[in-house]
């Protein structure tokens, strides 16, 4: 399971290689005797944990705990119930998933003994139906962000919570069939040669979700760009009818643009390379490179919560009155600016 690079990945199996070889110890970089091997013969019913899934397993319960902080906030805050907040405790949802997908997938590697295919497939199906929710709620709170600014005076009255609510369903069903997938068949069992980066996920099926994935960041990328331009309309029509106030709404509009392009370069940072990789590789490269890419890709899963959730002046606030008892009167007292969005 954790001897040879064939064998790693983000959703190893076990059972696949218990032996190693050397060759590709060599190609890793890695030794194949040294001190993992003396800790196995100490403890022979344990495998040896690898270092880069020890990291994946830190980072999920990382995640786990600062998404279920989120959803303990917008749960236990009757006031946090509009649409908007539901698209937000969607994505902590999801990325809570993620975050236990991860412990999980640690667990059955490590300590299921032993080792169950089937309890595999389905670690691996929880990853991938987190991560797909945890894209589509993105797409979702995007979509959301536009449609906001073009229908302005529309769009809040048109936009009922039992709509979004069936929206939300919807998508996390087709999330839910994505990871029924491996489960189903789908996945590189019965022939190795076509397991991809992502085992047990096949090359052909990691290469549909790779371009999928980058048609939905495309599909984000021209949203933003379209708030952009809608923002820069508002502050120039602002600008004319209030001249005294143009610079201040123009030091707005530039921290609302910085904003737009930090969540946008923190996903593509975070998700591009590896979507790219998983299109490309397959199953023989070395799994550094897997894991070198994975481990910043479930990083972002712990920035969200930072961008979407606790940048929020009301989920803030619900922070403050939780934690202290009380909100700053600075903070009360702050204007809503275009940057919040």
């Amino acid at each position: 399971m954790w001897g040879t690079v064939q064998d790693t990945g983000l959703f190893r199996l076990p059972g696949y290689s218990q032996s190693g070889d050397a060759g590709a110890w060599r190609k890793a970089g890695l030794p194949r005797a040294g001190c993992r091997a003396r800790l196995c013969r100490v403890h022979p019913p344990l495998l040896c944990p690898f270092p880069w899934d020890i990291a994946l397993c830190a980072t999920g319960t990382a995640v786990a705990g600062e998404n279920a902080l989120v959803l303990a906030v917008l749960f236990y805050t009757p006031s946090l119930r509009a649409p908007t907040f539901l698209l937000i405790g969607s994505l902590a949802l999801a990325d809570l998933l993620a975050g236990l997908g991860l412990i999980v997938n640690f667990s059955v590697q490590y300590l299921l003994r032993p080792p169950n295919a089937a309890v595999a497939l389905g670690a691996a199906g929880l990853l991938l139906t987190a991560f797909s929710a945890s894209l589509c709620s993105l797409l979702a709170i995007t979509v959301d962000r536009y449609l906001s600014l073009y229908n302005a005076l529309t769009y809040h009255t048109e936009r009922t919570l039992s709509f979004t609510c069936a929206l939300l369903l919807l998508m996390w069903l087709l999330c839910l069939g994505v990871g029924l997938l491996p489960l189903l068949g789908w996945n590189c069992l019965r022939d190795q040669a076509t397991c991809s980066v992502l085992k047990p996920v096949t090359k052909d099926n990691a290469a549909v979700l790779a371009v999928t994935f980058l048609l939905l960041f495309a599909l984000m990328l021209q949203l933003y760009l379209q708030i952009c331009k809608i923002a820069f309309r508002h502050a120039q029509q602002i600008a004319v009818q209030h001249q005294f106030i143009a610079t201040a709404q123009a030091t707005s509009t530039r921290k609302g643009l910085s904003t737009l392009s930090f969540i946008l370069g923190t996903f593509a940072l975070c998700w591009v390379p590896f979507a790219i990789y998983s299109l490309v590789a397959d199953s023989s490269y070395p799994a550094v490179y897997t894991y070198s890419l994975a481990l910043p890709a479930t990083c972002n899963s712990l920035i969200n919560p930072v961008i979407y959730a606790f940048r929020n002046p009301d989920i803030q606030k619900s922070l403050w009155l939780a934690c202290c008892g009380c909100v700053p009167a600075s903070f009360s007292s702050r204007p809503r600016t275009s940057s919040d969005v």
